[in-house]
């Protein structure tokens, strides 16, 4: 019978469909799972990237401008050296000037007073061995053996004592300061070399740590760039399944129990026909 054959039919191509659904169903919450672990890891990744290149360039920036600092403060110290230097080697010469002059000055102050002492001490034997008129510049007696008097008070030998000391003080007080300002530069000169190789030292650092930064975010970049890649794939991927295993209208479950009602109706059918054929 015809209508019989067709509800078997009907029945069978039901059942082919609710097999190939179960298959089409396993194979969508596969690939859904999947595809959701993936969107998930990959949005992770890249969340943790775009983290990590905030931080390196926030870091590189940072050190860029310690670096920046620290070799403005070496140049500032090389310029205050050489300052300190040029200023010393004056300083140091025009010191040496003084006291080689006030030496030779003391030189020839001892040298003169010599003289002058001699002058007199063989005025002194003529008086005692001669009698003469005094000269105009004489004392009226010579009780004492004259010795030059000079207008303001004192002899000649006492003056040139006086300019003597000074000198002798001149030459002991610059050679003092010489002594000091030597010590003092040194102790400068010492602090500054000590100062910029720390500095120095610190550049090294700082400059192999941006070096590294530097590295890292090249890394991360291209690290992102190919994660941010597999998660627009993996985006696309589940567009394309959301015709089929998502927005498919009604659900799985609710297609399952009508087509089985469906079924279930074709073989009452079925059951009825056959039936009615035996009476």
């Amino acid at each position: 019978m015809k209508v019989k054959k067709i509800i078997k039919d009907l029945i069978s191509t039901l059942m082919e469909e609710a097999t190939s659904e179960t298959e089409h169903k396993g194979w969508c919450d596969t690939e859904l799972t999947t595809n959701k672990q993936t969107r998930d890891k990959k949005t992770a990744e890249v969340e943790t990237l775009q983290t990590e290149i905030e931080d390196l360039t926030t870091t590189i920036a940072k050190l860029t401008e310690e670096l920046a600092t620290l070799a403005q403060e070496i140049k500032e110290l090389e310029a205050a050296m050489a300052a300190a230097t040029e200023e010393r080697l004056a300083s140091k010469a025009t010191n040496e000037q003084t006291i080689k002059e006030a030496k030779e000055a003391q030189d020839a102050v001892s040298h003169a007073m010599e003289v002058v002492k001699a002058y007199y001490a063989k005025s002194a034997e003529a008086t005692a061995l001669m009698q003469q008129t005094p000269g105009e510049d004489a004392p009226e007696t010579f009780v004492k053996p004259y010795k030059g008097m000079l207008p303001e008070g004192g002899n000649v030998v006492d003056f040139l004592e006086v300019i003597l000391t000074d000198f002798v003080r001149l030459d002991s007080e610059t050679t003092t300061a010489e002594a000091s300002e030597k010590a003092a530069y040194d102790e400068f000169m010492f602090q500054s070399r000590k100062s910029v190789a720390m500095k120095e030292n610190d550049t090294k650092h700082k400059t192999e740590q941006k070096e590294n930064a530097e590295a890292a975010l090249n890394q991360a970049n291209e690290d992102l760039a190919t994660t941010q890649d597999q998660l627009d794939k993996a985006l696309k991927y589940f567009d394309k399944l959301k015709p089929t295993c998502v927005h498919s209208g009604i659900s799985y479950e609710a297609r399952v129990k009508m087509r089985e009602h469906e079924i279930e109706s074709l073989q009452e059918a079925l059951k009825i026909l056959s039936g009615s054929q035996l009476r």
